[in-house]
């Protein structure tokens, strides 16, 4: 016997006239004739080799073969509906795993509270963050490493895309016993003079890039640079510097007791974007992910303002 010759709709048949008793109520229950539905019995009962069933002028009853090959029939029919249901979920942006990489602070501070309130919504959703270095992140997603990727504004080549999800100003974070903290704002001049300590090379990158064109005396350079943003930050809360850093850094920064203060004359501002594939088709489970959360940090002041991308440095004159 060929399993080949047992269909769906046969076994479907089957185990509804066992359910009802009946051909003709099986027949309403699946919307064909009695004599469709007979019609399927016999085929099964052709290609399986015994008889599934017992019919009489009043009756029909499982056959002693038929009863023996039931359990089979409804496994069969119960893990068909099941991958059906699945495969509704996975249509539907309902089930999957996503992978997400980002950098400390968005990976421990901001990436948490999204993967709540998201699965609260899709419970069969599995959405896992990977740690990365902001340098990293674009390449772990052209390399297939993770779905999507939420970190700084970083260029892309032809194989990612980006979405801006918030913009986010640069400012200082400094201890409240430091003299700054009794200001109201800082220009960029009056840090030129002061200790500075950077967080990884990407924050030494962009303090040193968005003052690039002031003039020699204006021009800053931290004297230390950290590998994390919490070392940054645990170093300024002791009062032995202050840094630099997006405004939503402030999730984490507030742990220390730390003094934010705005950095003006530019105001300079960080996009955080969400970066995915252009080159691979995106898992259901993966795209829902990064639409939920272009829309989800409007409802978050702490992390800034949705925004177009700005120019290279994202700067704004205030």
């Amino acid at each position: 016997m060929s399993p080949s010759r047992i269909t769906l709709r046969q076994l479907d048949a089957f185990v509804t006239v066992v359910d009802t008793h009946s051909f003709s109520r099986a027949g309403e229950r699946l919307s064909l004739t009695p004599s469709a539905v007979s019609q399927l019995i016999a085929e099964l009962e052709t290609a399986l080799g015994f008889r599934v069933l017992e019919r009489t002028t009043r009756n029909v009853s499982l056959s002693p073969a038929g009863r023996e090959y039931l359990a089979s029939a409804k496994s069969v029919l119960n893990h068909l509906e099941r991958a059906a249901s699945i495969a509704a979920d996975i249509r539907n942006r309902a089930a999957g795993i996503v992978r997400v990489a980002a950098p400390l602070v968005i990976a421990s501070a901001i990436l948490p509270s999204a993967i709540k309130a998201y699965t609260a919504e899709h419970p069969k959703v599995v959405v896992r963050i990977r740690d990365a270095a902001v340098d990293s992140l674009v390449d772990m997603v052209s390399n297939a490493d993770v779905d999507l990727a939420v970190g700084p504004d970083r260029e892309v080549g032809n194989d990612v895309g980006r979405i801006a999800l918030f913009a986010s100003p640069w400012v200082l974070w400094c201890s409240p016993d430091h003299p700054f903290a009794h200001r109201k704002s800082v220009r960029w001049s009056d840090l030129r003079a002061q200790t500075l300590v950077a967080a990884g090379r990407d924050h030494e990158r962009s303090v040193s890039e968005m003052r690039l064109g002031a003039p020699e005396e204006q021009r800053i350079a931290p004297i230390e640079i950290v590998d994390n943003i919490s070392t940054a930050l645990g170093i300024a809360a002791e009062g032995l510097a202050m840094t630099l850093a997006p405004a939503y850094v402030g999730l984490l920064a507030k742990r220390w007791g730390l003094t934010v203060r705005r950095v003006v004359g530019p105001e300079v501002v960080r996009q955080v974007c969400v970066y995915f594939s252009t080159s691979r088709a995106a898992s259901p489970a993966a795209e829902g992910f990064k639409d939920f959360l272009a829309t989800w940090v409007n409802g978050r002041s702490d992390l800034g303002s949705p925004s177009p991308l700005p120019g290279r440095h994202g700067t704004k004159d205030k």
